[in-house]
């Protein structure tokens, strides 16, 4: 559970870390249930034997899959706004996929808080972004700015 804290705290915390999350196991299990959810079905996900002959050696999770756990590492964070009574989805700024999550390897997200706007009286947006790492990868899976809208 994230610590509570008033927006102009927030503001005080723009550009440093918010939370590194858990790592999650990217499975050939995970990765066939995304597959049949979305209907990408290519076989540098879901066909073993053809991936294994492919550039990375095996199958690889779909960069959406990676984006669509944000979320969930989102729980992960150690700050969030103080009296909220809605936060919404906002979007997206900017992501990135910079390097396939391998079957079997485990992610996790670095979070930072990158921006806080008010765009009107009672609603803030703030801008988190999420570099997704790879266990034992020097570089990440993902890097990605969300945007929520907050209702106060």
């Amino acid at each position: 559970m994230p610590e509570f804290v008033s927006v102009e705290k927030l503001k005080q915390m723009i550009g440093l870390e918010n939370g590194l999350s858990d790592w999650v196991l990217i499975d050939q299990d995970r990765i066939n249930r995304f597959a049949d959810v979305t209907g990408q079905q290519s076989w540098i996900h879901v066909d073993i034997k053809k991936a294994k002959e492919g550039p990375y050696g095996g199958p690889i999770g779909h960069g959406d899959l990676t984006l669509s756990l944000i979320p969930m590492f989102s729980a992960s964070a150690k700050y969030g706004p103080a009296d909220v009574k809605m936060a919404v989805n906002y979007g997206l700024n900017k992501v990135r996929y910079l390097n396939p999550v391998p079957v079997d390897a485990r992610v996790r997200s670095r979070m930072v808080i990158s921006g806080i706007e008010e765009k009107q009286p009672g609603r803030v947006l703030m801008t988190t972004t999420h570099t997704i790492e790879i266990e034992g990868q020097e570089n990440p899976a993902c890097i990605a700015e969300t945007l929520t809208l907050l209702f106060f």
